[in-house]
């Protein structure tokens, strides 16, 4: 497994992750003890209890039916052994702890609200949408966020290219989003959060990037109004991001539509 976890090492995608991979061996999957250690005096559930990685419960349907009110009760996450997928969703809880315990607050009160309802609901939707996809971009620069929910993707990656380097950064949260990143393709789109930065902060070292993202992060999703549609995220063709693809340093890499698209006409600008 050790080239895997190079990849992870180098890959600017992985960035928000490198410092938690770095505290993980390095030949192998870590254990549930080896996380835990990470957890310890941190890391809590949406309920308060502090977060445990566990093995998963022996029933398919028991892990589906209670994994969001275990964790809330609980603060036991179920986490297969050898599962890249499990393991970045791990990775997030470390790297993103106050957003993860705001996700699953709200989706234990949705669960317990729409408790007999077959269908989960806008709200759930939006959270698991954002725990899969998720990307927070932090803008110090008003114009770019502009250009982004705008599907303007070549004026902003390539146009705007310098800027981009110098006033945005970009942090993985969907922890699908990680495992696409192990063989990434065309096409992967994650659902963007966008938060005003200072220019300080974007050059500030990770642990303190990661710290008030977090913040920012489980303050959004802390309102009703972040649950009322899966349209308040914003879309973005990960592999555009400048350096996160050896192929987009050109100006022809953009004017692939099929992965590039364009705002629909007559769809709305996402705004904050």
């Amino acid at each position: 497994m050790s080239g895997p976890w190079r990849q992870a090492l180098e890959a600017p995608i992985f960035a928000a992750l490198r410092l938690l991979i770095e505290r993980l061996p390095r030949d192998r999957f870590p254990r549930h003890d080896e996380l835990n250690t990470l957890a310890i005096g941190s890391v809590v559930s949406g309920g308060g209890a502090p977060i445990r990685f566990v093995p998963p419960a022996a029933s398919s349907r028991e892990f589906s039916a209670q994994y969001e009110v275990r964790i809330f009760e609980t603060g036991e996450v179920q986490t297969r052994p050898d599962n890249w997928h499990d393991l970045f969703n791990a990775l997030v809880w470390l790297a993103f702890p106050k957003t993860k315990a705001v996700l699953n607050r709200h989706h234990h009160e949705q669960i317990r609200a729409r408790r007999g309802e077959r269908l989960r609901g806008t709200a759930r939707d939006v959270l698991t949408l954002f725990d899969e996809g998720g990307i927070v971009v932090a803008a110090a620069d008003a114009e770019l966020p502009a250009l982004l929910r705008d599907c303007r993707w070549k004026e902003l990656f390539w146009e705007r290219r310098a800027d981009v380097l110098r006033s945005m950064r970009f942090y993985v949260f969907g922890h699908a989003i990680y495992e696409k990143a192990l063989e990434p393709y065309k096409g992967v789109t994650a659902k963007a959060l966008i938060v005003d930065a200072a220019p300080d902060l974007l050059d500030a070292p990770m642990v303190r990037q990661l710290s008030e993202l977090d913040a920012r992060s489980a303050d959004y999703f802390s309102g009703t109004q972040a649950l009322a549609s899966t349209g308040n995220l914003s879309p973005l063709p990960i592999l555009g991001i400048p350096g996160w693809d050896p192929s987009n340093a050109c100006a022809e890499y953009y004017d692939d539509h099929a992965q590039f698209r364009p705002r629909r006409s007559g769809e709305p600008v996402l705004r904050k």
